[in-house]
């Protein structure tokens, strides 16, 4: 197939082409949804043709644990898996350019995000833990039922209302401190009953105000600090009605002049948690321009939801997600079916677009919690590719000097087509998509050294067809049909060694092991096609050639 010069040169130019066409950096045009309009449209986006690494362009390195301070966590490899996946998920449709997220030991889960620039909301992406739920607000009002009691607990407890009495500032009497000690009466006179603590506001009661909605209840925002510590007494929990639990709302209300923070009382059961949703996406009401998410749950989610919300129409449903109440719990009209709406106020639409990403991601098994972080800023990266282009340029000189020292006419031919080499091997990370790292950086040198020694191992070959007297059309064919399996068997075992390095290794390793394995191949193309190419043209050219410097 490739026996004449001409074929042989046609399919060099064909690979040259293909190369030099993967590093030409490009516009291209991809049809997208708009987040804020649902419609399509056409969007450019600009094509880097070799990407790099954490540690050429900068970014930052997380190294995240699951977090046990918020619950015991019995096997932390099987969570920090299942983790691995939605972080996957999750960065994936963050638009990350070659993100790195692996398993490091049992319990360790490493993030990898080169060249981004907004560290903070990447990090909250990662760790949003995105639990789901869908409760029924407390319609019958049992837990304003029971502050009654509960106040009459704590004022047990020599707990006293803010504001109440002139100590009442202090953080020891408020929560539980021994009171003042009353006064004595004067000797014979009997002291007036006490009725001030009976008729004295509730602890817990005076900090809460009567929301609009069934369960809802408002905090001034200066308060809610002291409300949770009420609310996290031992003693409050116990009176706090059964199938009811407390959630705090997002949003922060401002009413006369003042902040106030939305306590809900919910139902304990929810009537669908997020597991059962399928699709997620942003976008902005037409008619209120508010931000919203629009959620689609799968077959059996969609039935469920349906019975649920005909059970419970004119009630209100709170949407919690990660424990806190999102906006205003809706009222429900209607029965609901597979497609719903999260509305999230005048939050950006950033905001719902990040929503909708960790919803469609799924819910993290477990908490995480970031162990180490590391930035790495583009000036380091920038040190990192100039000094690697140095070392490359040094290591390339010294290999040409010798080649064209020790083989002349043969060492010229060897090194026009290394410097075909290096095309190729950029080329092919370009068109595959591969990342070039520090460590990609000297396996791109390395495999230098190993397309000349091909070349060196033909050389040798023919020298010693030279000496026995052969032709030299003759020495070049059997110099490199003689030197073939030595080429293959070295080149294989090598090729054999960088792909266990990629299987196994992490990032960096992999790096070293693409760049390795890619240039390999090219040392293949040049050192036997292309070398021998050259060669055939150079005899075409002088027919009667009785030696060959080599």
């Amino acid at each position: 197939m490739f026996g004449t010069i001409r074929s042989r040169l046609l399919a060099t130019g064909v690979l040259l082409a293909l190369s030099i066409w993967a590093l030409i950096p490009a516009n291209v045009t991809q049809r997208v949804r708009d987040a804020a309009t649902g419609r399509m449209k056409d969007t450019t986006i600009r094509r880097v043709p070799i990407n790099l690494g954490l540690d050429l362009q900068g970014g930052i390195h997380l190294a995240l644990e699951v977090d046990q301070s918020k619950g015991p966590v019995p096997d932390c490899a099987d969570a920090i898996q299942r983790a691995q996946r939605v972080v996957r998920t999750r960065i994936d449709e963050f638009g990350t350019t070659e993100p790195v997220v692996q398993l490091q030991g049992r319990c360790r889960l490493i993030v990898e995000l080169a060249g981004e620039k907004d560290p903070a909301r990447a990090k909250g992406i990662i760790q949003r833990t995105a639990f789901l739920e869908f409760r029924i607000t407390d319609m019958k009002n049992l837990f304003r039922d029971a502050l009654p009691e509960i106040d009459k607990a704590l004022r047990q407890a020599g707990v006293k209302a803010p504001g109440q009495g002139a100590a009442a500032a202090s953080v020891t009497q408020l929560f539980g401190a021994d009171t003042a000690k009353a006064k004595k009466p004067a000797k014979g006179k009997t002291a007036a009953p006490d009725t001030s603590e009976a008729n004295a506001p509730g602890a817990l009661s005076s900090l809460l105000f009567q929301g609009q909605l069934p369960g809802e209840y408002l905090v001034p925002e200066e308060q809610v600090p002291v409300a949770e510590s009420l609310l996290a007494r031992p003693d409050v929990q116990r009176l706090v009605p059964r199938g009811i639990e407390l959630r705090w709302g997002t949003e922060v209300m401002s009413r006369a002049a003042r902040s106030y923070r939305a306590l809900y009382a919910v139902e304990d059961r929810a009537i669908i948690t997020g597991e059962e949703l399928q699709d997620a996406k942003a976008t902005r009401d037409p008619l209120t321009n508010q931000s919203v998410v629009n959620f689609v749950l799968s077959r059996r989610g969609g039935r469920t939801f349906e019975r649920e919300t005909g059970r419970h129409v004119n009630d209100y449903m709170a949407i919690i997600l990660d424990g806190r109440v999102q906006g205003q719990p809706p009222v429900i009209k209607s029965q609901i079916g597979q497609r719903g709406q999260i509305e999230l106020g005048a939050k950006p639409l950033q905001d719902a677009q990040d929503l909708a990403l960790v919803l469609k991601a799924g819910a993290l098994p477990a908490p995480l919690t970031i162990i180490e972080e590391r930035t790495i800023g583009p000036s380091l990266g920038r040190d990192s590719i100039n000094d690697g282009i140095r070392a490359g340029i040094v290591g390339v000189v010294l290999v040409v000097g010798i080649m064209l020292v020790y083989y002349r006419l043969s060492g010229a031919l060897a090194v026009a087509a290394l410097g075909l080499y290096v095309i190729f091997t950029l080329g092919g990370l370009a068109g595959f998509g591969f990342t070039l790292t520090l460590p990609g950086l000297a396996g791109l040198v390395l495999s230098v050294g190993i397309a000349v020694d091909a070349n060196v191992l033909i050389f040798e070959r023919i020298r010693e067809e030279l000496q026995h007297g052969k032709l030299v059309r003759t020495a070049v064919d059997e110099g490199f049909r003689h030197a073939m399996s030595a080429i293959i068997d070295s080149n294989v075992s090598t090729m054999l060694t960088a792909f266990i390095l990629y299987l196994v290794g992490t990032g960096p390793v992999q790096g070293f092991a693409i760049t390795l394995i890619i240039g390999i191949a090219a040392s293949m193309i040049t050192a036997v096609f292309v070398v021998r190419t050259f060669y055939m043209i150079w005899l075409e050219r002088r027919p009667d050639m009785a030696t060959l410097s080599v």
